[in-house]
């Protein structure tokens, strides 16, 4: 599939939406970590064919997602660098270090997927 440069504003709000239900049921059953990381990783896939130079290499929240859903799927769940991407760990959503375990909350979820839909947003509208 061809590399996408932009969403249609009814994609990301219907991406917002499919988040929005399946967090509301990952918190109905506690904030279970493992639930999140699927939600990650839900997210990342929801935009996965994005263009790398349109999403940038800055170190903002898509390229945060990008690094947490690698980092879930084949890293045991340990933040691991992207050597593409300006990652800072002051600048980003969760603030997490490279080498430091992923651990997410509802709370840090919630504003994880905030800034990646802004970004998608502004980024690819």
């Amino acid at each position: 599939m061809l590399s996408t440069k932009t969403f249609p504003q009814e994609y990301i709000d219907d991406g917002r939406a499919f988040v929005a239900v399946r967090l509301a049921a990952v918190r109905d059953a506690g904030g279970a970590p493992e639930l999140l990381d699927a939600l990650v990783l839900a997210l990342d896939h929801w935009f996965v064919h994005r263009m790398r130079g349109a999403e940038g290499k800055d170190g903002n929240p898509l390229n945060e997602v990008r690094m947490l859903a690698a980092s879930i799927e084949r890293h045991g769940g340990v933040l691991t660098a992207d050597s593409t991407i300006t990652y800072r760990p002051e600048r980003a959503v969760l603030g997490l270090a490279i080498g430091e375990e992923i651990l997410l909350d509802v709370a840090a979820f919630e504003r994880l997927a905030a800034s990646c839909f802004a970004e998608i947003e502004t980024r690819f509208t």
